[in-house]
């Protein structure tokens, strides 16, 4: 599928004019609601009267319509019934009111958007307002505590205007004038806020009642709901505004920083993202690391899913009320056999209870490069070339006498390149070709209504989204309905149904070769131009010697890769009322993803597909899961002192996948691309599979209540899966957790300022069922062999069975601490827990006898400790200014326990092995290079000064694989984030910033951009390399990689992946009510924002929150990375 084509330089400039339209447009908007407020002030709004023999009291009724002030008056004064003609137009307030109350005997007065009236000669007489008498007089009043204590700094506002006070050190208050029918609101954090009408009072005492709320929220724990406060788990919380305030593609990313033990890592900075979360560490060693998700009560089954991305990434994520991270095994036993890795909880939007509604969201974008790695520029590259020549005789002096190195003066006649003294005609930045500026429009309409027995929603959505590299881009349609009717007193019904249909190119594909386009981005050499006149394409091949492919941009236009993804997501429910206290819920779901992959690889492409004369596939993945639950909650208050919660269910759960894939190869030309296979003369075999499993699983849990101090909670669940073997397929997963709300003791009423405190510990265990389908079994696959000189295909074993083969489990205590001071104007919660995995899931070596060499074995531990920490605080809280901080860090040591036989597994560039952080880089200790000083001692190791340096750990006197060690490792130590949320008036300002620190990142893409040097482009730094005069380099001297350029995994490679990143600036600004009603509209936002908007690291690459080869434990791999942009958003938020 090729996306309808745009010209670059004319979309762009369309799409610059109109984002600068709707900015200034918001901005134009906003000077001039402020220069009408000033205007008023002065009267100088215009107004326009045709009154004709008119009462005055209608004649000012006319002037209030049309301005933001009231006339106050008192009716025993002025004669308001007496009739007036006034015939304005477009005149200015000042002048009318000047004409009109000079005609009848009237001064009038200003004050705070109010016009004060009086009678010449009356100047004492009483006021009034719309013909009703009000007495203007001083008001005086204190607050107080529940306790009796004065509350100083408590907010004294005026009803529907933006006056106000706040009360002094003693609570007391005072207004010089008021109005017997105004209202004041009296608020401050941690209490109920209260109304009092001024009346005949002219003394005000108020004692304020703490507010709970905070504690009384309801959290979503799984097939139910709980009051916070009564929470005997640890469990995160992320409501709506949090999840509005990241305007991205991928949910992951909205909650990256929220809830502390939940490390996001967004690995790509390509559409949509490449997300990789971890709730409290890694637990596994072969199997899956990531959260189990549940949507509106479904549980997201799919797996590995094409290039990595999960089922939560097809989920709109304006579509999303709120997000509940259950993190301890009192929480997440509830879901038993999958509970190990944590469990994400996402309730959807529902519909309206308050009538009628239409919201509309938009937001444009636009994404630049925050940074550019220094690259080698034309003069530098030859000059590079030219000294690799010349140290060639040095390190290979029999192959440079036998003329295997050419030299490159020789090369430098083509005129296509070279200017007639050899000079480089073209100099080309292939950062700046191959990157743009990435737009992207964000559209949400949203239609709901209904009633407190009824209400519906109809959720619509659209994103178009350009990548920063040429050739990647992102669009998505998305539509969901939800409906809950009340059918009867004892039985509500109600279900939703969401569609979403995303289709995207892709220039990063996982496993799609070492010729990407990211790759040629630092390799390409820049003396060739990306086309010449004549219009071909400019290559590294244009100039003999070079490696690789075609340029980037080539590479992106020519090279398609095209994920085209259709997702369904339904469920239905009823919940029936069998008797008090005693509910039946019912719920039935589905999801199908339906994934196809388009590949096309063109007939041109060198190091691509060009011996396969081009080379096209299509893969189409089916997913389908459905479930059934059904579960009795039983709420029952047994006296005042005790209560209980029970909850019994049973579910069934099925998962089928099919996959097929189609290749062909040697086409005439490129017009099919994929869609017509037949085309190519050359067809490999195809090939297919189809696998399913099933769960069965019975669940329950029980709270009890006593005196609302103690808490108990008891879960537990059986699971039944057919992975595993017959005698090994049922498991139990049992936990229990205790809380003692110490708040709630008689001592603590001695210490006012603590608020809230409880403290709760927990132990449960959890399982991991996400492996393959049929690993206890044994397989049957193909087998290819030559026999009579022809290619014969059998079938035959592949696979060992292990009918012992059982569940992961995970064992996890948790002890946590809630405090809240200052009526909960500052909140701390503090968690300490410890995770082992047992029974890890492991291909583990057998003889080799067996004709086999690994089979599926329960061998291995592993173990996760940690700290988490977050602080919530009001720092200001006043009429017009508020102030909200939000803190949390977290701290995670991982370490692998034991392992079959204490055996090292290698996986790739990682190692996992006993005692050390699973997923470590394992290479060479880098030490610097070979001095002349130390000629003798490099002989030694067949090297010489100007080499690489690598340290001798076994001091055997040579090196090879067994000098090899643990030189780092991608998981951080701490990670956390810092939010800040101001609001001044109208305006709300949002920064929010991330940090994670002691990770590593092994920059791989030093392999080739600066360890193999004139065979194409590198990095500025080997403009360093080692020199008789500069021999304290840590870059060998530079020589062709024939030469003995030895390139290796080592520690020069790792490098501090620490960082601090301004992840979102947000301003916002919300439109007065007044002028929000005059627009007949609910709500008008308008707000700016900047993504990406700093990034403080030691990293030289584009971004340490890396991972390019999407492997369980290549987190901090950078492989010619997709960097992440520095994106200027600016929105709208309509309510209707």
């Amino acid at each position: 599928m090729n996306k309808k084509y745009k010209s670059p330089r004319l979309f762009l400039r369309v799409m610059k004019i109109s984002i600068q339209q709707l900015f200034l447009s918001f901005i134009f908007c906003t000077f001039a609601y402020a220069n009408t407020a000033l205007s008023q002030n002065e009267l100088k709004e215009t107004v326009t009267i045709q009154a004709e023999n008119t009462q005055i009291k209608r004649v000012l009724s006319l002037i209030e319509k049309q301005v933001d002030y009231r006339f106050i008056y008192s009716s025993s004064a002025i004669n308001i019934n007496k009739k007036v003609s006034l015939n304005v137009t477009n005149k200015k307030l000042e002048e009318v009111l000047n004409d009109l109350f000079k005609l009848i005997d009237i001064q009038y007065s200003v004050k705070d958007r109010r016009i004060l009236l009086r009678n010449n000669t009356l100047a004492n007489a009483t006021v009034s307002l719309n013909n009703n008498i009000i007495l203007e007089k001083p008001i005086k009043g204190n607050v107080k505590d529940e306790n009796g204590q004065a509350l100083p700094g408590v907010t004294i506002q005026i009803q529907g205007t933006n006056q106000g006070t706040q009360t002094d050190a003693n609570g007391n208050f005072t207004f010089s004038s008021l109005d017997d029918k105004e209202v004041l609101v009296i608020s401050f954090v941690g209490y109920v806020s209260q109304k009092i009408p001024i009346g005949n009072k002219s003394l005000i005492e108020v004692a304020l009642i703490p507010d709970n709320k905070s504690l009384d929220e309801v959290i979503v724990v799984g097939y139910g709901t709980q009051k916070k406060s009564d929470l005997t788990g640890a469990v995160g919380t992320i409501k709506t505004d949090a999840i509005q305030e990241r305007r991205s593609a991928s949910l992951n990313q909205a909650i990256a920083g929220r809830v502390p033990g939940v490390n996001v890592s967004v690995n790509s900075g390509r559409p949509g993202g490449r997300s990789n979360i971890r709730i409290r560490g890694n637990t596994s060693v072969s199997v899956a690391n990531n959260p189990l998700y549940v949507i509106d009560g479904v549980i997201l089954n799919a797996s590995d899913l094409a290039n990595g991305s999960t089922p939560i990434d097809y989920l709109n994520a304006n579509d999303v009320s709120n997000i509940e991270i259950l993190k301890d095994a009192s929480a997440t036993a509830i879901y038993g056999a999958r509970g190990a890795n944590g469990v994400i909880l996402v309730t959807t939007k529902r519909g309206s209870q308050e009538g009628g509604k239409i919201s509309y969201d938009t937001d444009f974008s636009v994404g630049v490069l925050p940074k550019k790695i220094p690259l080698l520029n034309s003069t530098e590259f030859l000059y590079v070339e030219d000294q690799g020549y010349a140290n060639a005789k040095k390190y290979d002096p029999v192959g440079f006498a036998g003329g295997k190195y050419v030299n490159p003066a020789t090369k430098r006649t083509n005129p296509l390149l070279f200017d007639s003294s050899g000079k480089p005609l073209y100099n080309t930045d292939w950062q700046d070709e191959s990157f743009r500026e990435a737009l992207t429009q964000n559209h949400q309409l949203a239609f709901t209504g209904g009633n407190s027995k009824e209400n519906y929603g109809l959720y619509l959505g659209y994103r178009d989204e350009d990548g920063l590299v040429n050739g990647s881009w992102l669009n998505r349609y998305s539509a969901r309905f939800v409906m809950d009717s009340q059918i009867k007193s004892w039985i509500k019904i109600g279900g939703s149904l969401s569609y979403n249909d995303q289709q995207e190119s892709q220039v990063d594909p996982l496993g799609g070769g070492g010729i990407i386009a990211m790759r040629q981005v630092l390799e390409a050499i820049p003396i060739v131009p990306v086309k010449y006149p004549n219009g071909k394409w400019g290559s590294n091949e244009d100039y003999a010697g070079m490696e690789g492919g075609g340029s980037p941009i080539q590479v992106s236009e020519e090279r398609l890769y095209y994920l085209k993804t259709q997702s369904l997501l339904g469920n239905v429910y009823s919940n029936i009322n069998l008797a008090k206290g005693l509910e039946l819920r019912t719920t039935v779901g589905v999801n199908i993803i339906n994934q196809e992959t388009d590949y096309y690889g063109g007939r041109t492409l060198n190091y691509i597909s060009r011996n396969q004369g081009g080379d096209a596939s299509l893969t189409a993945d089916r997913h389908n899961s459905w479930q059934i639950e059904n579960y009795l909650t039983y709420n029952k208050k047994i006296s005042s002192d005790h209560s209980i919660v029970a909850m019994l269910g049973q579910a069934l759960q099925h998962v089928d996948r099919m996959n097929f894939t189609a290749r062909a190869q040697r086409f005439q030309d490129d017009y099919f691309q994929f869609n017509n296979l037949g085309t190519g003369a050359v067809t490999p075999a195809s090939s297919s599979s189809v696998s399913g499993y099933g769960l069965d699983s019975y669940f329950g849990r029980f709270n009890y209540n006593l005196k609302d101090k103690y808490l108990v909670t008891f879960t537990g669940r059986v699971d039944g899966s057919s992975k595993f073997g017959a005698a090994n397929r049922y498991a139990i997963f049992p936990s229990a957790a205790v809380a003692w709300k110490v708040i709630e003791e008689d001592f603590m009423k001695d210490i006012p300022f603590v608020s809230n405190l409880k403290v709760r510990t927990s132990f449960g265990i959890t399982g991991n069922s996400e492996i393959t389908a049929y690993q206890s079994l044994a397989g049957l696959g193909n087998y290819a062999v030559i026999f009579n000189n022809a290619r014969q295909v059998g079938i035959g074993i592949n696979r060992l069975a292990n009918p012992d083969l059982r569940w992961e489990k995970t064992e996890q205590i948790d002890a946590g601490l809630e405090l809240g001071f200052l009526n909960n104007k500052i909140n701390i919660e503090v968690d300490l827990y410890r995770k082992l995995t047992t029974d890890m899931l492991l291909s583990a070596p057998v003889p080799s006898s067996s004709g086999f060499t690994t089979v599926s074995q329960n061998v291995g531990s592993m173990e996760n400790r940690g700290v988490e920490f977050a602080i919530n605080s009001v720092n200001i809280a006043r009429p017009n200014f508020t102030w909200n901080t939000s803190f949390n860090i977290s701290f995670n040591q991982n370490k692998v326990i034991a392992l079959t036989g204490g055996a090292d597994i290698f996986l790739g560039r990682t190692v996992v092995r006993q005692g050390e952080p699973v997923g470590s880089f394992f290479g060479f200790v880098h030490q610097g290079t070979w001095s002349t000083a130390e000629e003798s001692m490099a002989a030694k190791y067949l090297k010489k000064p100007g080499d690489i340096k690598y340290q001798d750990t076994n001091n055997d006197g040579k090196l090879n694989d067994n000098d090899r060690v643990i030189i780092g490792k991608g998981i951080p130590d701490s990670f956390g984030s810092f939010i800040n949320n101001i609001t001044v008036k109208n305006f709300e300002l949002m920064v929010d910033i991330q940090f994670m620190n002691g990770n590593d990142v092994l920059f791989g893409s030093k392999h080739s951009a600066e360890d193999r040097v004139s065979i194409a482009n590198s990095f500025k730094t080997v403009l360093n390399g080692w020199t008789p005069t500069n021999q304290s380099s840590r870059l060998a001297e530079l020589r062709p990689v024939s030469a003995g350029y030895t390139t290796n995994n080592d520690t020069d490679r790792i490098q501090d992946g620490s960082f601090l990143r301004g992840r979102n600036a947000m301003l916002s600004y919300k439109f007065p009510s007044e002028l929000v009603k005059k627009m007949k509209l609910s709500r008008l936002r308008a707000f700016v924002s900047v993504q990406n908007f700093f990034l403080s690291t030691q990293f030289q690459g584009y971004d340490p929150e890396v991972s390019t080869s999407g492997a369980a434990f290549d987190q901090g791999l950078d492989l010619y990375a997709y960097p992440k942009a520095r994106t200027f958003m600016v929105g709208l938020n309509i309510g209707l």
